[in-house]
């Protein structure tokens, strides 16, 4: 059955209840979440209340947040009207970003043509993709049209999560025929001493992010077969050295870890038909005192130039538990 127009609810000056109809009931239970969970997550967090009465939702509280509520449920409820699922961070997203965000489509590697307004969502073999705020939205558009493209801003963000979704997509579309993940393999305030094993073994701690996101985006065997094939690698920062990364989606993650001249170095390995990410928080730098970051000489050097583009996120984009964009603004609060 079609979706209800998004009217304005009807208000009765009796009583502070103020009334959202919707016509799926299926959909409905979906929006309210197992055991109403969906629902005491928007509660929550506008101070309001929301009881089910049949098809419709009572909201209770200050007008102000009632109407916010009710803008947030009827987003919600045309994400299940398109196919897509709620999940608590969707919900988290819809809360914080506003009615600012609309839905426009799917972004694959043979849509870019698509990119203008709206969020898009980016196709991997596991999953589909959707940048959840304004920044991520922006990010998303410079990944797909621009060779170098960098991503600053605090964890969380969905830098490198993102970054590597597009990479994944740009893969399978046969846009480019591998996929290069690397970050400098440097300790984060922690000296772990020797670790076991071979090259592999030793190095694999400091890329298990990658792993993560990769997997996140490709069957676990498909990735262990393009891995072995090294149709995707996953190295540390120093093995790029004498490399051209031709026909390839590069990804450099936590790069504010990378000296100036391993910055240069990796920089100058981008080759014909290939693309570039470099992403890092200028927050977390984990060389040794004295030591200059080469994200921060980039950023510097490279502003301006035609084709490079350079993409901001702020706590405001933290897609983790809401208490890591509090906890981020409390350290940025107490640093300035």
């Amino acid at each position: 059955m079609g979706l209800i127009p998004p009217t304005p609810p009807t208000v009765d000056d009796a009583t502070p209840e103020r009334f959202v109809e919707f016509q799926d009931n299926r959909l409905l239970i979906e929006l309210c979440g197992e055991f109403d969970r969906n629902i005491a997550q928007i509660e929550q967090a506008l101070d309001v209340q929301i009881a089910r009465r049949g098809n419709q939702l009572a909201l209770m509280g200050e007008p102000d947040a009632q109407a916010r509520a009710g803008e947030v449920l009827w987003a919600l409820y045309r994400r299940l009207e398109s196919g897509r699922g709620i999940e608590p961070g969707d919900i988290d997203a819809e809360i914080r970003m506003g009615p600012s965000r609309q839905d426009t489509g799917v972004l694959d590697g043979d849509q870019m043509e698509l990119f203008q307004g709206g969020p898009v969502e980016v196709k991997t073999r596991k999953k589909l993709v959707e940048p959840r705020t304004e920044a991520q939205k922006a990010y998303v558009r410079a990944l797909f049209a621009n060779e170098l493209c960098f991503g600053i801003g605090p964890a969380g963000t969905g830098k490198t999560y993102l970054a590597v979704a597009v990479g994944v997509n740009m893969f399978i579309e046969g846009h480019v025929d591998r996929i290069i993940l690397s970050r400098p393999a440097v300790e984060a305030g922690e000296k772990l001493g020797y670790l076991p094993g071979d090259m592999k073994d030793k190095v694999d701690p400091y890329m298990q992010p990658l792993y993560d996101a990769l997997n996140d985006f490709l069957p676990g065997k498909q990735a262990a077969k393009l891995i072995e094939e090294k149709r995707i690698e996953i190295a540390p920062l120093a093995f790029m050295r004498g490399r051209t990364l031709s026909n390839a989606f590069v990804v450099l993650d936590e790069a504010q870890n990378a000296t100036t001249m391993q910055m240069k170095m990796f920089l100058t390995r981008l080759g014909q038909n290939s693309r570039m990410v470099i992403t890092g928080d200028r927050t977390q730098v984990d060389l040794p005192r004295g030591v200059g970051s080469g994200l921060q000489d980039a950023e510097r050097l490279l502003k301006g130039i035609d084709r490079i583009s350079f993409n901001y996120f702020t706590a405001r984009d933290v897609v983790r538990h809401p208490l890591v964009a509090k906890i981020i603004e409390a350290y940025e609060a107490d640093s300035a």
